[in-house]
């Protein structure tokens, strides 16, 4: 009687250790960065979303397979695409073309989630503060941004969307939305403005793997509840 008691919590305690994984391999990686081990930086960049995916998998078993679930997946999985651009398109001359198309699909995967039945939360009022963002970083960078303003201005409405439309879930997912679009942030001004050495480290991958595994963690407490 008491394994058959005992049995849920251990299932419980055991469900989340997949994220501890992957907080392993981004801890790992940022540190490759941060400290220059230039062997394992690309390598262990790598194994980031698939260590994410996993632990997602992993979270969520016993559940009912849903289009949800399937969403939050395709989004981990074109954000490993746009992490390994210059890997998965070695055709492509300029890398950043593909990297921004894969993460812009992924974005807008995340938000095709927070606008469907797993969040029911309005969004939120005060998230109106990321349209400031986007008019205050067109201001910043266009002058910079040459062939590549007007895509970089859609880009940044899906950014900012994503990070507001989070704000429909939990408290998880609305930091994680708000650490993702920290991390775009750093990397369009590393990319675009004319001091490349601005905001050097693991600043963009530590921002980045927080944001997303924060999202992913809100997202899966989302969808066993909807179970």
């Amino acid at each position: 009687m008491t394994q058959i008691e005992t049995a849920p919590s251990t299932r419980t305690r055991t469900r989340w250790w997949g994220f501890w994984l992957y907080a392993a391999v981004s801890l790992f990686h940022v540190a490759a960065l941060t400290f220059g081990w230039s062997p394992v930086e690309y390598p262990s960049k790598l194994v980031l979303m698939p260590a994410l995916a996993f632990a997602v998998l992993w979270a969520l078993r016993g559940t009912r397979w849903s289009l949800d679930a399937a969403l939050l997946l395709l989004a981990i999985g074109f954000s490993w695409l746009g992490d390994g651009a210059a890997t998965f398109f070695p055709f492509v001359d300029e890398t950043l073309i593909p990297m921004l198309a894969c993460f812009g699909i992924a974005h807008l995967l995340y938000i095709a989630l927070f606008v469907r039945p797993a969040a029911r939360r309005p969004v939120a009022r005060w998230s109106l503060v990321y349209i400031a963002w986007w008019i205050g970083m067109l201001i910043l960078l266009w002058p910079h941004l040459g062939g590549l303003a007007v895509a970089v201005a859609v880009y940044g409405l899906v950014l900012g969307g994503t990070a507001a439309a989070s704000t429909r879930g939990n408290l998880l997912t609305t930091v994680g939305g708000a650490f993702f679009l920290a991390s775009d942030t750093i990397l369009s001004i590393r990319l675009f403005w004319p001091d490349p050495t601005l905001f050097a480290g693991g600043w963009v991958m530590l921002t980045y793997t927080l944001g997303q595994g924060l999202l992913a963690v809100g997202l899966v407490t989302l969808l066993r509840r909807q179970d």
